[in-house]
């Protein structure tokens, strides 16, 4: 009777195993058929182009602007291809490390669309305003989602390639960082928030003036800074760079001046014709009698990081420059 009685002891704890692995399995089976129809799920983005069905979380992307480059590596994704920056050899110098490996399609105004084919992407992004000739040809290598435009708010090109990344929760997170750093920022500057800045940019053989709708305007808004009145009158309805910048001659350079003054030059591969223009304009009798030249409010910054990169890397990154500039 107790052999027995240890037999079905036995018995039963065996059936309770067996019962526990084979459930095991059915869990193990479950979740990867979830994984699987999650991969193979589809949804459709709607863009400056078309609506186009993207499959699963796209893995290959390629993409051809500069300001999506940083977009991507915000929301944790390395591109297998991009266009090369605008400065740098091939990469920005904020870039570059997280960039190895990854592979130049040409640049933003002349894309190399048979490199792009042999990466064989899953994804393209671009940018109609830059590639809008070339749309049917990618699109027929890879799903492609086109922003509208390149202007100074980057958010809303942020917010339709993390839809189109299938990151929209991590995208809302990246922006949401950056949003309170822009409360940061304003809050360490005080009142010099309340001051009048003005922006300049020095390129081969010719000067501007950048104003609100530019990537540096944009951001200054946010933080609450102004513009100088005397400035207004440059940005009238036939100015052919609407309200995000204005070419200028040594005239005008007087109107430059404000509480702070900030100015990038823009030199590819060194250009000593744009460091010439530079060097000229900063010399001038006219720039050296301006007030914030004579207070010491004048800040040279880089030219990638205010102006050309146009994206949230970079947006951050200028708002640590503003702080060590204007606390210190």
């Amino acid at each position: 009777m107790k052999v027995f009685k240890t037999f079905l002891l036995l018995f039963s704890v065996i059936a309770v195993l067996l019962l526990a692995a084979c459930g095991g399995k059915e869990e193990k089976a479950t979740e990867k058929t979830d994984q699987k129809t999650t991969e193979e799920s589809t949804y459709t983005i709607e863009h400056a182009m078309e609506s186009t069905e993207i499959k699963g979380t796209p893995k290959r992307v390629v993409i051809l602007t500069n300001e999506g480059t940083e977009a991507l590596l915000a929301l944790g994704v390395k591109p297998v291809g991009a266009v090369q920056s605008w400065l740098g050899d091939p990469w920005y110098e904020h870039i570059s490390k997280d960039m190895e490996g990854v592979e130049v399609v040409g640049t933003e105004s002349e894309v190399n669309v048979e490199k792009i084919a042999s990466l064989k992407p899953d994804l393209i992004i671009g940018n109609k305003l830059r590639q809008e000739k070339i749309y049917d040809q990618l699109n027929a290598i890879a799903p492609t989602v086109f922003s509208e435009t390149l202007r100074g708010d980057w958010k809303e090109n942020f917010k339709l390639y993390a839809k189109a990344l299938n990151l929209e929760e991590k995208g809302n997170e990246v922006l949401g960082h950056y949003d309170q750093h822009v409360a940061d920022v304003k809050e360490k500057l005080g009142d010099k928030v309340n001051k009048e800045i003005s922006v300049v940019r020095f390129m081969a053989g010719k000067s501007r003036i950048y104003y609100t709708d530019s990537f540096s305007g944009v951001i200054f808004n946010e933080l609450g800074f102004k513009r100088v009145a005397h400035q207004e009158e440059l940005f009238t309805s036939d100015n052919k760079l609407g309200n995000l910048a204005v070419e200028v001659g040594k005239e005008v350079i007087p109107k430059m001046d404000a509480d702070y003054l900030f100015y990038f030059t823009y030199a590819p591969q060194g250009d000593q014709e744009a460091l010439n223009t530079a060097k000229e304009w900063t010399s001038d009798p006219l720039w050296q009698n301006l007030n914030a030249v004579k207070n010491g409010n004048a800040f040279e910054v880089s030219d990638a990081i205010w102006n050309t990169s146009g994206g949230v890397i970079s947006a951050n990154l200028m708002l640590d420059d503003l702080e060590k500039l204007l606390t210190n």
